[in-house]
């Protein structure tokens, strides 16, 4: 007997780091009218809360999505996994590397058109052949092809009439508004805490680079990285092809100082300097790009060079301050991405199809500093752009594909709010009040909701939309523990606890590299610990048949470890591997023992129980609404279970004999169909 599916199309938005408690927020205050409409045309919990997976990291979870299963059956079990030794990490992306079945594969081989658009958990290089699979990146986080085609990075230019030269600083600017005031910086005292994940470019591939350090510092306070900075002198415009007569003129320095492309400073027709123009040198006649006051302008073609090649690019630009004698500005540069790249696109026809009807694929942004100009005009401007396109993008496929089924990713909330969650939280390390920091979010989840919008259209042409995250982020009350950390290893409390043993140079000073003969067990990545295990490490010192005791061992010194200024513990769970199958982790991609952080104590996700709250209405778990066809509309399960309590409550305060009575049960009964 055939039975007839409920729905014939889904659509997948998935929201890297959308948090429910915060959307729920927002939504109650009419701040997320797109989301509230989602919720109102389908099912949801009251709280809009899914039961997260662990470790609540991005790679593990968009795989337990995309496959049914937990990190201990498919195998990514962190944002890197265990390299060549416990010392190592190796990157986690490779669909290679997931021993379970892709949902995606199931329904291009039951003859659906699948799309599966930049999903970073197990989705890059295609998990099947079947001509119905179309998989567009899925290679890293941020935005699609930046992983292969990312070259610049992104930076501020500040110009003054008082610079006597051009120059390019790396790490030179910590606010967008001193880009055109400082003249020289201490560097060191703004250094951030580096190690963001690695990606190099081989042939237009992404390759993953083994990434081996030790933090000695790792701190809530430590991530105020400073950004690139080009500063240049100001002066009357001269030599030019074409430059009115009242022009000024400056010079931008791209691709750390290799590209110079003259500019010009132009009055309105009321004699105010609101306009700049870039041009490829000073004999052209028409400039690359003409620059307002104010507005973000996308999709500028240009070029970039790196290792003495020749790139043409796209960048986006933002001129942020004009004084308007034309002496003083500060302009936003968005990173660099190589237009001629195609090699994440499967069909690789698909790159031809959106570059031309659509645009080329846009940079993805990070800035911070706790600054309102860089977190908003430039950072959340630039996803705005990233926004737009991919939806267009989405768009396109889903009407000129005649798609059946879209797994889709934004990567927006994650990657904005690592700048700046930490400040949302009342810390000593805060520059302004929490206020401003709510404000960020709240700006960023309402950009949320005008892309989550974009799709609402499809309910109303049959399709069925899943709303979900993979995780979300909170802003922790506590310094982070100097325990672990998922870009690396972390040695500190390690070390202290007597387990991990590091060299020392001649000076005294502490070396990147282990001590073999002294280090018992590494802390690698997010929460995994390993033993140095005669015959199974190569410099291995603890024999096998003492592994169980020395997990004792290490457990309870976890457990017993405690903040010097509270009192508190440190680590909610520490748990074998064999036991740690009950959060989802354990077994042979798994360490020997598998760590979390207790609330407070942790970092903004990664490193916690998906249960985990923060401040400021933050959370760790993910998100999950669903709407459309084959779906209840307005159904909220939560208040299912609430109002029966209620009722049943009420009903045990008449006396328990009375459930033996007719009418109550049939009361029951009625509530349960009422609301099922």
């Amino acid at each position: 007997m055939e039975r007839s599916a409920k729905a014939n199309k889904i659509l997948i938005l998935g929201v890297d780091g959308m948090d429910p408690r915060l959307t729920r927020k927002y939504v109650n205050e009419g701040k997320m009218p797109n989301v509230k409409k989602y919720i109102e045309r389908g099912a949801c919990r009251e709280d809009l809360v899914m039961l997260g997976g662990h470790p609540t990291i991005t790679p593990p979870m968009w795989t337990t999505l995309a496959c049914g299963c937990y990190a201990n059956v498919h195998g990514i079990t962190d944002f890197y996994r265990k390299g060549k030794d416990i010392d190592d990490l190796d990157y986690n992306f490779d669909s290679r590397l997931c021993k379970a079945e892709q949902l995606w594969n199931c329904f291009a081989e039951a003859g659906k058109k699948t799309l599966v658009w930049h999903w970073p958990g197990s989705a890059w290089p295609p998990s099947s052949e079947n001509e119905n699979l179309m998989v567009i990146d899925g290679s890293s986080p941020g935005s699609v092809n930046m992983s292969v085609a990312q070259l610049d990075s992104e930076f501020l230019v500040g110009g003054s009439d008082t610079f006597t030269e051009i120059i390019y600083k790396e790490k030179g600017a910590i606010e967008a508004k001193a880009a055109c005031v400082i003249t020289d910086l201490d560097l060191d005292a703004h250094q951030g805490q580096g190690g963001a994940f690695s990606m190099t470019v081989d042939d237009g591939e992404p390759t993953a680079k083994s990434i081996f350090y030790k933090r000695s510092q790792l701190g809530t306070n430590q991530t105020e990285t400073a950004v690139d900075l080009v500063q240049s002198p100001i002066k009357p415009a001269n030599g030019w092809a074409n430059a009115p007569e009242d022009a000024k003129e400056f010079i931008i320095l791209f691709s750390q100082g290799l590209l110079r492309r003259p500019s010009l400073i132009l009055k309105n027709e009321n004699g105010i300097y609101d306009t700049i123009a870039i041009y490829k040198n000073k004999k052209e006649e028409e400039p690359i790009v003409t620059l307002p006051l104010g507005v973000m302008v996308s999709g500028v073609i240009d070029e970039a060079i790196k290792k003495e090649k020749r790139y043409h690019v796209n960048r986006n630009f933002r001129l942020l301050k004009l004084s308007e004698d034309g002496n003083s500005l500060s302009l936003y540069v968005s990173a660099a991405m190589n237009i001629d790249i195609d090699s994440l696109w499967h069909p690789k026809r698909l790159y031809k199809e959106i570059t031309e009807n659509v645009g080329y694929p846009t940079p993805t942004s990070m800035l911070g500093c706790q600054d309102t100009m860089l977190i908003k005009d430039c950072m959340l401007a630039n996803w705005n752009v990233t926004a737009d396109w991919q939806a267009a993008a989405l768009h396109y496929l889903i009407e000129n594909e005649n798609l059946d089924i879209v797994f889709s990713h934004f990567h927006g909330i994650d990657l904005q709010e690592h700048m700046f969650i930490k400040h949302v939280a009342d810390r000593p390390f805060n520059k302004n009040d929490i206020t401003v920091a709510q404000k960020w979010l709240e700006d960023l989840y309402i950009q949320t909701d005008n892309y989550l919008g974009k799709f609402y259209h499809y309910l109303d042409e049959g399709w069925t939309i899943l709303l979900v995250s993979d995780h979300a982020q909170v802003a922790p009350k506590h310094d982070i523990p100097l325990l672990m950390d998922l870009n690396g290893i972390v040695t500190p409390i390690m070390e202290e606890l007597g387990f991990s043993t590091l060299k020392i140079d001649e000076n005294g000073e502490k070396l990147p590299q282990f001590d073999w003969e002294k280090t018992i067990a590494v802390m690698n990545g997010a929460g995994h610990i390993y033993l140095n295990l005669i015959g199974r490490e190569e410099h291995g010192i603890v024999d096998p048949k003492d592994q169980y005791e020395v997990e004792e061992q290490i457990m309870t010194a976890l457990y017993g470890y405690r903040d010097k200024e509270t009192g508190h513990r440190i680590v909610s769970l520490a748990l074998r591997n064999k036991d740690a199958v009950v959060i989802g982790l354990g077994g042979p991609d798994s360490g020997d023992i598998i760590v979390c952080i207790a609330e407070g104590y942790n970092f903004d996700h990664g490193d916690c129980l998906a249960t985990t709250l923060g401040e400021g209405d933050t959370s760790i778990s993910p998100i999950f609404v669903a709407a459309g066809k084959g779906l209840k509309k307005d159904f909220i399960q939560i208040e299912l279970f609430v109002k029966l309590i209620l009722h049943l409550q009420l009903l045990f305060l008449v006396g328990l004999e009375c459930l033996n009575n007719v009418k109550v049960r049939r009361y029951i009964k009625f509530l349960k169909k009422k609301f099922n």
